[in-house]
């Protein structure tokens, strides 16, 4: 039996440093348990501080901001994003984001131009404090740099109009894209619309092309017949980069049935778990326990390997928009999707979540390195796989 190691304040200082948090103090040591964070009362153990500490922490679908004004501002006039602005991503631990959103109608190409543009610009305006990721090559260095990776992608395909398109957004940087949103386009069915015919020819032409180029394939807001057909016609990996378990939430359409997440085991693919409300449980109370129950489900049905992180809320959550965007953006989706009077989860809706998830999942026995890969190594794993070309 290996002896038990004595965690020092010292190497939980390192830890913190190792994490991007050097710049806060560690004022409360009590059995092993540390405040990180000096605004914040909640300690940490020394063990997931190690976590988070030695991972690369990806969130792959998480915004800059839910106020849309503010994230407007700062793309419009990128000199208006400041250090404090950054300062609460580097204290979260996290090292990379996916901040797609979904463009769709009639002129999804234009605007996805529009947005990729602006993105850039961003990114090249603030590189001490982004970079964004290309490459498996920035996998690997992110973490040391400091900066917070970005990879580009969007919430939905309608911009591509032929399969030469996804050449040119690659170029753009895009590497990650959903196949729909909630809504039908010309490649298939999302997860709201009336029916799900599946993927249609010209789907598989921009499948195919998706492959070729080395772009994600993500199927996260698709219907179930368009998810499984995903994964029947890909010949690489295909990834559910936020969404949660049916058998846990019955009924609800905008998360997987045990098919659909068997099939990102058979096929070597990833799933993000969420930790918006109304796709966690049905009822109250929802907890960060009901959260843990879909990492335990998706862990039975197809193994840790196979699981991640994909928040699908900026740092903050939804929760905390200005009340008449909130109201805006339930207003936006069907009945289906089953608002509740709060949309996030206690306990994840704030920028360390990484580590009270890290917490959890040491409470649910999950191995250091399993926990590691939940927290980043699966997605970079697979992102680096499909990138390959």
């Amino acid at each position: 039996m290996k002896a038990k190691r004595n965690i020092s304040r010292r190497d939980v200082v390192k830890r913190i440093a190792a994490a991007g948090l050097g710049a806060l103090a560690v004022p409360m040591f009590n059995r092993g348990s540390y405040r990180i964070f000096a605004n914040s009362t909640t300690e940490y153990s020394s063990r997931a501080i190690g976590l988070v500490g030695r991972s690369t922490v990806i969130d792959m679908l998480s915004i800059l901001t839910l106020d849309f004004a503010k994230q407007d501002k700062w793309m419009t006039d990128p000199e208006s994003f400041t250090a404090a602005d950054f300062q609460p991503f580097k204290d979260s631990g996290i090292n990379i984001i996916h901040p797609a959103i979904g463009l769709g109608g009639m002129n999804a190409y234009d605007n996805a131009l529009k947005w990729f543009a602006s993105w850039n610009a961003f990114i090249a305006n603030h590189d001490a404090y982004f970079i964004r990721i290309d490459s498996p090559a920035d996998l690997e260095r992110v973490k040391r740099s400091g900066k917070l990776g970005v990879v580009l992608g969007l919430q939905n395909s309608g911009h591509f109009r032929n399969a030469a398109d996804v050449d040119y957004f690659r170029g753009l940087g895009q590497r990650v894209s959903q196949l729909t949103y909630n809504s039908r386009n010309l490649i298939g069915n999302g997860a709201t619309e009336r029916r799900d015919d599946g993927i249609s020819d010209f789907g598989v032409a921009i499948i195919e092309q998706m492959n070729k180029v080395g772009m994600a394939i993500d199927v996260s807001h698709c219907g179930d017949r368009t998810t499984l057909d995903a994964f029947e016609i890909s010949k690489r990996p295909v990834l559910i980069t936020h969404s949660n378990c049916r058998t846990l939430v019955p009924g609800h359409p905008r998360v997987k049935t045990d098919e659909a997440i068997k099939k990102v085991g058979s096929t070597g693919g990833v799933m993000g778990i969420t930790a918006v409300r109304m796709f966690v449980k049905v009822d109250e109370p929802t907890t960060i326990e009901h959260v843990l129950d879909h990492f335990d489900h998706v862990r039975k049905l197809i193994g840790p390997e196979h699981i991640g992180v994909g928040s699908d809320i900026d740092l903050y959550g939804y929760d905390k928009m200005p009340a008449e965007l909130n109201k805006q953006l339930r207003a936006g989706y069907k009945g289906s999707y089953a608002f509740r009077e709060k949309i996030d989860v206690e306990g994840l809706d704030h920028p360390k979540r990484m580590f009270d998830l890290s917490e959890g999942l040491i409470r649910r026995k999950y191995s250091d390195a399993e926990i590691e890969g939940i927290l980043g190594g699966n997605f970079k794993r697979v992102l680096a796989q499909i990138w390959t070309v």
